[in-house]
Order: structure tokens, then sequence, then C-alpha cells
């Protein structure tokens, strides 16, 4: 996929890499702290990946779920278990958010099988 695409599919969006161009710094120390927060706990990188999908269902956040759906699958991770991380969101999170990211990672999921 072209940056072009990637940014009209909400992948890479300009702002972010504008973000990381302009604060380097802060670009790096955020990763940092990333890679800190995974290496912190027992959790396996699909467990993480999993959190990190149903905390960004709860947040409505657009752009992470559609990243971690992403993600998730070029990892292997099963579409099934993908979905029923964010279904498991309904009590939490709300049944209005939780439909939300359910379309957002649909589509992802969509455009997944069309590349394959």
């Amino acid at each position: 996929m072209t940056d072009a695409a990637d940014r009209a599919t909400g992948y890479l969006p300009q702002v972010y890499d504008d973000l990381r161009a302009d604060a380097p710094g802060v670009a790096d120390a955020y990763d940092a702290l990333a890679r800190a927060c995974r290496e912190a706990g027992a959790l396996s990188a699909r467990e993480q990946r999993l959190v990190k999908l149903g905390l960004a269902v709860g947040l409505s956040s657009e752009g992470a779920v559609r990243s971690h759906v992403r993600r998730g699958l070029e990892e292997g991770i099963a579409t099934a278990d993908l979905l029923h991380a964010i279904f498991l969101a309904v009590p939490t999170a709300g049944f209005p958010a939780t439909v939300a990211a359910y379309g957002w990672a649909r589509e992802v999921i969509g455009r997944s099988a069309e590349a394959s």
C-alpha cells in the first residue's frame, strides 16, 4: 500500500508523521516508553495486542482500533479473536462504542481479505 493509500485508510495519518518529524525527541521517548511497557510484564505479544485493542474500543479511538486490528491480523491473530476482544467491551465501554469499533474492524478485515 502506498503512503497516500495508507493515509486514506487511516493507517498512517499525516498528523502522526508531522508530529514525529516536528518533535523527534518526544517521538523517541514515546517509543521507549511503549517498549518498556511491553517488556514490563508476562503477557504475550498476542495478549498485549488484544488488551490494547480493548483499550482502543473503550476510548472510541478509531485510529487505534483500526491499527490494532490491522496489526493483529498481520501478527496472525484470528479475525474471530479480534472481534471477540471488541465484543467484550459492551458492558464496560457501552454498546455505541462497541458498535463503532466493530464497524471499523470489519472495514479493516475486509480490506485485508481483499489484499490477500
